[in-house]
């Protein structure tokens, strides 16, 4: 179990521990600590390697504000999630994207990667032994292969740094893009050196060990290994047997799931959580909270999903929407949600009406029907039973930050702070561990955990053509069993299970994607996972929401679909075009050309 602190005060420590160390008492300069002194030592590493850990920040915020990392709002540019404040629709999907001057992504990583190639630079002439220097490449390698995974990802071939560089290496500074074989192929051997050399148990509970890299390698082989298969450049097998190899090896070793989705999120502390390999743990003061739940519980952002979305979610049958006799119909918002895979409850707040006056106080409507789903929050989210205020998990009635009361779901005119446009508002980062605190969150954050490993899993046996029955129980039947959905038979799917599949995917293949779409829903996957399948078309179909009468919001004109009288809301009108090809992947930041005039543009980018 690797439990990642605030690295600030991490940080401090460590650098206090190694200050009582004599080696580097001796070996430290007065006025600077040197590189040959920095990485002398095993002690000296280990302080040096914390300040990797600021990349893994899997909530918006923090210490250092990194806003580089927002899930959610990155799947809006997808098809199962929307923008609120988008009306005139994501610049992404609708072709109007320009060449930024500045890309965080793409200097941000490189300053990440040059940290890394310092220690890799200075380990062979350390004083630790050949064991020790391995382990600590393999960290190196380890932040090295996740940040160029990200640069491969949303550029495509990139330059290529071996070594720590300084200005006057200008051959290699301003050298050309390497080609997108030579970044892959090199993110698949520094990977694999770190699974290989990494220590079994890490570095002490908060470190990173070969776990960690076997789960970035589940998730980098399967993205490469697809996006080879489906943009036909060849060698796909490669990447997605690594993919499978890590996997089947974590499967083995993290044999359960947490019980209770919505605490994977909104937990106060993952530690000893049943299949979390790796998380951030946050801490309420000046230097450790993040900001992810106060941005869905204010006027932060309000992003909602999409009737797609909502229409992905199965019946507890087994069965979808369009074949199951548990199904009712969208029409009526109470019975939507009935004998539907729970975890639709944690994605969106189920439908209900309260009398309320002030924060924190409400009183039901004594109509039945209005609280029909609050006994059901607390049970699949683990809330208090006594609908104590201060529990961290899901519970009705929705409030925002303050713990103002929304006093009807759907809230398409009240409080704005948990407003929404669709009419699904999007709360599976909703947790009330900072009771009545803003932007001061600390729910931890899940980094690698094995939901995410088993739909990779599967995908990858799939695309190498031996998913079978067995491999279903042993990745996504677990992830619906979570849900409370029957597993999956294999022998049962053919091309009339669901009769909304694109019918140029499998059906198996569309059941494997499912799963990953609603495991994996708002936590940044779905717009990179419709890139490498080359599905980007999902996407630009117009965005609906739910199904709505303009009668019953008398004074304020809701958007529905065609300017109907009753029918799905559609927050932006029309269809935006079709999405351009070049438009996979993005382009590079011009200042970045200007630097580096041998740094090609990606194709098509003006």
């Amino acid at each position: 179990m690797n439990r990642i602190k605030n690295i600030s005060v991490i940080l401090l420590l460590l650098i206090f521990i190694s200050g009582c160390n004599d080696d580097f008492l001796t070996l430290a300069p007065k006025d600077e600590l040197s590189e040959a002194t920095m990485f002398s030592t095993y002690d000296n590493c280990k302080v040096f390697a914390w300040g990797f850990y600021e990349t893994l920040n899997p909530y918006p915020g923090g210490y250092a504000n990194n806003l580089r990392h927002r899930p959610s709002l990155q799947d809006c540019d997808g098809d199962l999630l929307e923008n609120g404040y988008a009306t005139n629709g994501q610049s992404y999907l609708w072709g109007r994207e320009n060449i930024p001057a500045s890309d965080a992504d793409w200097s941000e990583g490189y300053t990440n990667i040059r940290r890394s190639n310092l220690m890799l630079d200075n380990l062979d002439n350390s004083e630790m032994t050949d064991l020790e220097k391995a382990h600590w490449r393999g960290v190196a390698l380890f932040f090295r292969s996740f940040e160029y995974f990200k640069l491969l990802e949303k550029y495509g071939g990139v330059p290529w740094v071996e070594n720590a560089i300084n200005e006057q290496d200008e051959e290699i500074l301003y050298g050309p893009r390497s080609t997108r074989d030579e970044v892959a192929s090199n993110i698949l051997r520094d990977l694999q050196f770190a699974i290989d050399n990494i220590k079994e148990e890490g570095d002490g509970e908060n470190t990173i060990n070969a776990d960690c890299a076997r789960a970035l390698m589940s998730r980098y082989g399967l993205f490469e290994g697809t996006w080879r298969k489906y943009h036909s450049l060849g060698e796909s097998e490669k990447y997605l047997s690594a993919s499978k190899t890590a996997s089947t090896i974590l499967i083995s070793k993290y044999p359960t799931l947490m019980p209770v989705y919505d605490q994977i999120f909104n937990s106060e502390d993952l530690i000893n959580q049943p299949g979390i390999i790796l998380y951030r743990h946050y801490i309420q003061d000046d230097a450790g909270y993040h900001i992810g739940s106060t941005n869905l519980r204010s006027t932060n952002e309000q992003i909602d999903i999409t009737r797609r979305g909502i229409d992905m979610f199965l019946c507890k049958d087994g069965k979808t929407i369009w074949n199951s006799s548990l199904y009712q119909g969208d029409k009526d918002a109470f019975a939507e949600f009935r004998g539907r895979d729970t975890r639709i409850l944690i994605m969106t707040p189920p439908p209900y009406k309260v009398n309320s006056s002030g924060t924190g106080n409400w009183t039901h409507t004594g109509i039945e029907a209005d609280k029909e789903w609050f006994d059901e929050m607390v049970r699949i989210s683990g809330a208090s039973p006594d609908q104590d205020l201060t529990s961290p998990f899901k519970q009705l009635p929705d409030r925002n930050w303050s713990d103002r009361i929304t006093t009807s779901v759907p809230n398409f005119t009240g409080l704005l702070p948990t407003q929404t446009s669709s009419g699904y508002r999007f709360w599976k980062y909703f947790s009330n561990v900072s009771y009545r605190t803003s932007s001061k969150d600390f729910n931890d954050g899940p980094i690698f955990r094995m939901g995410e490993v088993l739909v990779n899993h599967a995908e990858a046996a799939y695309e190498l053509g031996e998913f079978n029955q067995s491999t279903a129980d042993a990745t996504i039947n677990k992830t619906r069993e979570r849900g409370e959905v029957a597993p999956l038979i294999v022998a049962e799917i053919d091309a009339s299970f669901d009769p909304s599949r694109d019918p140029s995917v499998d059906p198996i293949l569309w059941e494997i994607r499912r799963e990953r779409g609603i495991e994996l829903m708002g936590e940044g996957f779905r717009t990179p996972d419709l890139r490498r399948w080359k599905k980007m078309e999902w996407a630009t179909q117009p965005k609906l929401g739910r199904w709505i009468k303009q009668s019953d919001y008398a004074g304020k004109v809701i958007p529905i679909q065609d300017n109907a009288a009753e029918g799905y809301v559609q927050l932006v009108s029309g269809t935006p075009p079709a999405f351009e090809d070049y438009y996979y992947l993005y382009p590079i930041p011009s200042e970045e050309r200007v630097l580096n005039p041998q740094l090609d543009q990606n194709p098509g980018w003006k």
